[in-house]
């Protein structure tokens, strides 16, 4: 009996999605939880997978909009003898008379530049921003090993593999033109439909500014003796918990002290009231191929560092392979955006409705300043509060702000809570 494959549900409030793309063909043979195809709605992207062995009858094609519950395709019962399995790499190797046919066959006068197979040898799919990666740059897969779940190629793979290829990033291919003046009218120009996220994101940004009175105070933060902190106890940190320490876990605890003393900020105006939240959900801003999520991290509260950033690596994982739920971007109170790894000095970030403030963080750069009468080098961050004016008051933002300053200039100060 065939099994039918539906668009699964990923929240109340998610009545649609767009099957962005198949990872398999029609009639393929498919093994039980291999990935079969990406769905996208306005709030997440998620892969589904194979609930069986079986073949596949593909009933709608990529690029449409279905309800959810739809049933897009089926998996047709097949003998186990029929479901192919992976072969250990010893059996893998062609015959031993394989190596002579070449010798048989003339030589051509230019090699063809690497295609970019939809999988690789071994049968496992590539994500679609993965597939298009290779594609731009005219990569072998089979020659990217692969370091995800059950030995996916991520993205992170491919860049690894263009940073440590002897010959570089590979050439463009000749065929294509390398002038505006070459290209035909038709390829000047390209047009795309907004894919839910991104039409999502559109909205939701047009409403915070149409909504709200926001505004935003600036302060700058040394970062040395933060820096030094991390440099010190790094190895340490990570042999006992597993995990880098970076940055953003510094910011995030210091937003919850901060938070204690200035709860406007972590509070929402609804209708003709303030609802102030007695415990921290912090959003950490993350970009992604189809634009920015905020994964939640709750009860940031009662996180040690090691917490924040197991939090942070966990939601970064889900997001590469596509498994963030609606759940993980609900019930945020307060906004962390790093800004700083895309190389932003200076920004405004705009507040993540229903909140009434957002911290950004940007690059730290090395500047002359002046401390105890001298001008001496020191690595400095610019941050920005952004906040909805309607419930914070100057005096409160300024006051978010340098509190957050000080925690992070004098890390020690959160451990002491002084």
């Amino acid at each position: 009996m065939a099994i039918e494959i539906k668009i699964p549900s990923v929240g109340e409030s998610v009545q649609e999605a767009v099957l962005a793309e198949w990872f398999k063909q029609d009639g393929d043979t498919v093994r039980k939880d291999e990935p079969l195809f990406v769905i996208e709605t306005d709030k997440v992207t998620l892969e589904v997978v194979a609930e069986a062995d079986g073949v596949l009858k593909i009933g709608v094609q990529a690029g449409e909009t279905v309800a959810i519950g739809t049933v897009v395709g089926s998996l047709e019962p097949v003998d186990a003898s029929a479901v192919p399995e992976k072969k250990p790499e010893a059996e893998a190797e062609p015959p031993a008379e394989k190596p002579a046919q070449p010798e048989k066959t003339p030589a051509p006068a230019a090699p063809p530049k690497p295609s970019a197979p939809s999988t690789p040898a071994d049968g496992i799919p590539l994500a679609p921003s993965v597939r298009r990666l290779i594609a731009e740059k005219h990569l072998d897969v089979s020659k990217i090993k692969g370091t995800g779940p059950g030995g996916r190629i991520s993205k992170g793979d491919v860049l690894l593999y263009l940073e440590n290829a002897p010959a570089g990033i590979p050439e463009e291919d000749p065929a294509m033109p390398t002038a505006v003046g070459d290209m035909p009218p038709a390829a000047m120009e390209e047009r795309k439909p907004m894919t839910p996220i991104r039409k999502r994101i559109a909205e939701r940004l047009l409403e915070s500014k149409q909504n709200t009175a926001m505004l935003t105070t600036f302060n700058e933060i040394d970062m040395a003796r933060s820096m030094e902190i991390r440099s010190q106890y790094k190895e340490a940190f990570s042999k006992r918990h597993g995990i880098n320490l970076g940055f953003m876990s510094f910011f995030v605890k210091a937003c919850v002290e901060a938070l204690k003393e200035v709860p406007e900020i972590n509070a929402f105006i609804d209708g003709n009231d303030i609802i102030y939240h007695n415990y921290q959900h912090i959003g950490v801003a993350v970009g992604t191929e189809r634009g920015l999520v905020v994964p939640v991290i709750r009860h940031a509260e009662r996180l040690s560092f090691a917490g924040v950033e197991k939090a942070i690596v966990d939601y970064v994982t889900k997001i590469k392979e596509n498994r963030l739920e609606l759940a993980d971007l609900e019930g945020g109170t307060f906004t962390v955006s790093n800004g700083g790894v895309y190389g932003s000095l200076l920004s405004t970030p705009i507040l993540n409705m229903p909140q009434s403030g957002i911290l950004g963080m940007h690059k730290i750069e090395k500047r002359p300043v002046v401390v105890d009468d001298e001008i001496v080098i020191r690595p400095m961050m610019y941050v920005a509060l952004s906040y909805d004016h309607r419930i914070v008051d100057g005096k409160g933002a300024v006051t978010f702000l340098k509190r957050v300053k000080e925690f992070v200039e004098n890390p020690e100060r959160m451990t002491l809570e002084v």
